[in-house]
């Protein structure tokens, strides 16, 4: 399996219009990210999780050019509003998309993006086929892929592990039942926003806390602010298995 950071920032992301701080004025590409998501690529599957408003740029950017199945995290607009653009995966491989999500995601997606559903199909329209999952282990050509329900502020957002791989953003909280899924993983992605105290992400310290607890071979950091700090200056500061994340960052499992 090979994973690929599309995106590792936020709407906070970099650069930010006007600011003069050491990380928007960066010249270190690590600190130039688009809006958070991965693509998965196994044997038999090409995933991406999220399409946010850059998600076109990061396609084209990886030169990805098949797409089995897009996995919803949650339903803000930095994850979803890239969707129209699924498009060119329907022209390329002739048939609609599947986009697996809990059933409130699916919902405001058909109202944000209500011409892709409605009666009259227009031409040229995304082509894309709702698939509703709830908090359990669900299938997608072979592949089997376990949901981990976290909670950003009083929203339930679902993480996505895959064989000995996690990948939770947008993460403020995890029950200790939803933990139990994540344990044993070899790889975990976990958002990270700031050092600042946050009322829906995790901070740096507590991402690096709770990794320390589950302590698996290798970790990533993503969903960074430009509030973070630069690359180089933070990861100094990580004990040796965490990195942070940044865009176009790939790994094989």
């Amino acid at each position: 399996m090979k994973v690929t950071f599309l995106g590792t920032g936020t709407s906070q992301g970099v650069p930010v219009i006007g600011c003069q701080c050491e990380v928007c004025t960066s010249l270190d590409f690590r600190d130039n990210r688009l809006r958070t998501s991965i693509h998965i690529a196994t044997e038999n599957n090409s995933f991406i999780v999220d399409a946010g408003p850059d998600f076109r740029q990061q396609v084209l950017r990886e030169r990805i050019r098949t797409l089995d199945a897009l996995l919803m995290t949650h339903q803000h607009k930095d994850h979803t509003a890239g969707l129209d653009d699924v498009r060119a995966f329907n022209y390329l491989q002739q048939k609609h998309l599947p986009v697996y999500g809990r059933q409130e995601v699916l919902d405001q997606l058909k109202q944000e993006f209500a011409y892709a559903f409605a009666d009259f199909k227009y031409p040229g329209i995304p082509l894309i086929e709702l698939k509703s999952i709830e908090n359990q282990p669900f299938e997608i050509n072979g592949t089997s892929i376990t949901p981990i329900e976290v909670i950003h502020y009083r929203l339930p957002v679902f993480g996505f592990r895959i064989g000995d791989f996690t990948y939770i953003t947008d993460a403020k909280s995890i029950s200790a039942k939803e933990l139990e899924k994540v344990k044993g993983s070899k790889l975990i992605v976990l958002n990270a926003l700031q050092k600042e105290a946050h009322i829906s992400h995790f901070t740096l310290s507590e991402a690096v806390t709770l990794l320390m607890e589950l302590n698996p071979q290798k970790a990533f950091l993503t969903h960074i602010s430009h509030r973070m700090g630069t690359y180089a200056e933070v990861q100094r500061t990580l004990p040796d298995f965490i990195q942070l994340a940044f865009d176009g960052l790939s790994f094989e499992l």
